[in-house]
């Protein structure tokens, strides 16, 4: 097949560092190449990509000191994306809903998955308006603040095997990786880890409009005893971070689409400690693959009983459920879905 993805440009593709969409992006792109598909990859010009890569912008948005209006150069990427439509069975947008006022004005086969939150308020009116456009969610939860959209599947999302090292042996220490934020909670890490009497490292980023936040509530917090911020660390660094760890904390409070950094530690074979919100219950087997949990207390008893859990397991559950190849098998069975020719409407 033709294919275009048109992913988001505030990271590259994949991110240097930290990046979710942009990383899924990068795992379905080159295993569509892979599989000998011919693909064209909208994104950032620091990208690297077996596709044929069009540069969006010179570099990733979030790098780029010199842009002040991200939003410029999305909506000219886009047109650039449909101007060539005609070159792609199928275009496969990965930027919200950016693409919808393009895609009505001039229909193409495509499909949008969202990665996004969908319980903000201002974002049900703009839905509203364009329920026809076609979509996947990432989990079954993220569709429940919308659900009556034109959605197409559920596709949960999957990561290269080869890329995440299977350690049978559980380590001496607690991790947290991810992004600081409110709504992340790593505070809350660091509380169910000293309470546990387990060290803390975490790895995270820090962006623009949560400096204050970590500089106000969560930096005074690093200098408990036990806890190491290591900061934004990259792929491959993961393997041994996640790997080596006992288990992974993901003390979330907001409704998480999928929470990638879960199946990592999975591929790890490093169970995961979760709150229950968002996609969590559909990610992690419970009292298998880890624990799900709802209060402090909990959590704290799930570290001390972490390591009834088998490893192995865990690595099993994520290649069987959460792998790139099964990822770009579910969006195949769309794109060709999507692409085949409208009905001619009847003359008669």
């Amino acid at each position: 097949m033709r294919i275009a993805q048109v992913a988001p440009l505030h990271e590259s593709v994949p991110p240097h560092r930290y990046g979710g969409t942009e990383r899924v992006v990068s795992y379905l792109t080159e295993e569509l190449v892979r599989q000998g598909h011919e693909v064209t990859l909208y994104a950032s010009g620091d990208s690297s990509t077996r596709a044929r890569l069009v540069p969006g912008c010179r570099r990733s948005l979030r790098l780029d000191t010199a842009c002040l209006d991200p939003l410029s150069h999305h909506v000219l990427m886009l047109e650039r994306v449909f101007q060539r439509a005609a070159s792609f069975d199928i275009v496969h947008f990965h930027v919200e809903y950016l693409h919808f006022p393009f895609a009505r004005a001039r229909p193409i086969p495509h499909v949008g998955t969202l990665h996004g939150r969908l319980d903000l308020p201002e974002l049900h009116p703009l839905f509203n308006e364009y329920r026809d456009m076609p979509l996947v969610s990432i989990s079954r939860s993220q569709r429940t603040p919308l659900p009556a959209l034109n959605w197409q599947a559920i596709v949960p999302h999957g990561l290269p095997p080869e890329r995440y090292r299977f350690h049978p042996d559980r380590g001496d220490y607690l991790a947290f990786l991810g992004r600081i934020s409110p709504e992340k909670r790593v505070d809350r890490a660091i509380d169910i880890a000293a309470r546990a009497g387990l060290p803390l490292r975490i790895a995270a980023k820090v962006d623009r409009a949560d400096r204050e936040y970590f500089e106000n509530v969560i930096e005074p917090l690093l200098d408990a005893p036990g806890v190491e911020y290591i900061g934004e660390i990259g792929d491959e660094e993961k393997s041994d971070f996640l790997g080596n760890a006992r288990a992974l904390l993901f003390p979330i409070d907001w409704p998480e689409p999928f929470g990638l950094v879960m199946i990592e530690a999975m591929a790890c074979g490093t169970p995961v400690i979760a709150y229950r919100n968002g996609s969590v219950p559909e990610v992690i087997e419970h009292g298998a693959t880890g624990f799900v949990v709802e209060r402090r207390e909990d959590a704290i008893a799930a570290v001390q009983g972490v390591g009834s859990l088998s490893r192995a397991r865990c690595r099993e559950t994520f290649e069987r459920r959460f792998t790139v190849q099964r990822m770009a098998r579910d969006y195949l069975h769309l794109y060709e879905r999507l692409a085949e020719p409208m009905p001619h409407a009847s003359t008669a």
